[in-house]
């Protein structure tokens, strides 16, 4: 058997590992929560009072104008310095979740603006409210238009998460640096740990065709039974 192939089934296990404990559940924790965080601030640009959409758009403004990693470093190097102290996971959870909320609420503030006029009125017609319009007519049909862009973020958070091994998190790519430090082969290591981002990509890639198609047929029942 080749060294390298050797290597790379011996290194295997300790790089699922971590990325099973720490790349997985960072990924669609951050996910989760900055989906939320974007609706919330998306929302209120579009429809809160002035002073709170300036709050909103300032929060935008400020983490989509300033890399990743310095935020990480702000997070976990910085914030210490002010007597707050954060571990590594919590530390990157906030960063990413930060991050995430930022992009996606541009994504969501788009679907939300895209959806007619029409369709508050028609909501309004029939004695909605602003909530129950929101809830159960426009960010229905905001979701079907939002799943791509949210999708292609989600699977940008997977790599980004690597970014995460500078503040020490024992993620995928962390993982595969300590092997390096004790084998001495670089590129053997972080040409697998490459490899196994690109699979989990590649799964999440089909996943999101599957969803969209779903979502275009749930689309399609709509327009058929208007």
């Amino acid at each position: 058997m080749p060294h390298w192939l050797q290597l790379m089934i011996e290194s295997l296990p300790a790089l699922l590992w971590a990325g099973a404990k720490f790349t997985v559940p960072l990924t669609l924790l951050s996910f989760f929560l900055g989906a939320i965080l974007g609706l919330i601030t998306a929302v209120t640009r579009l429809f809160a009072p002035l002073p709170l959409a300036m709050i909103a758009r300032f929060y935008v403004w400020v983490i989509r104008g300033t890399p990743l990693l310095v935020q990480l470093f702000v997070i976990f190097y910085g914030l210490p310095s002010v007597g707050i102290l954060l571990d590594a996971f919590p530390a990157a959870l906030i960063g990413f979740t930060l991050n995430v909320g930022a992009y996606s609420s541009e994504i969501i503030r788009a679907v939300i603006s895209s959806v007619p006029k029409g369709q508050w009125e028609a909501a309004y017609s029939i004695g909605m409210t602003w909530n129950q319009a929101m809830r159960r007519t426009i960010l229905p049909q905001a979701a079907r238009v939002a799943v791509p862009p949210l999708s292609n973020t989600f699977i940008s958070l997977v790599k980004d998460t690597s970014l995460a091994a500078a503040i020490t998190v024992p993620e995928l790519f962390q993982s595969a640096q300590r092997i390096v430090a004790t084998t001495y082969e670089p590129l053997i290591l972080y040409i697998e740990a490459a490899l196994l981002y690109l699979a989990l990509s590649s799964v999440l890639s089909s996943l999101q065709v599957r969803l969209e198609r779903r979502f275009a047929r749930y689309g399609g029942m709509m327009e058929a039974n208007r």
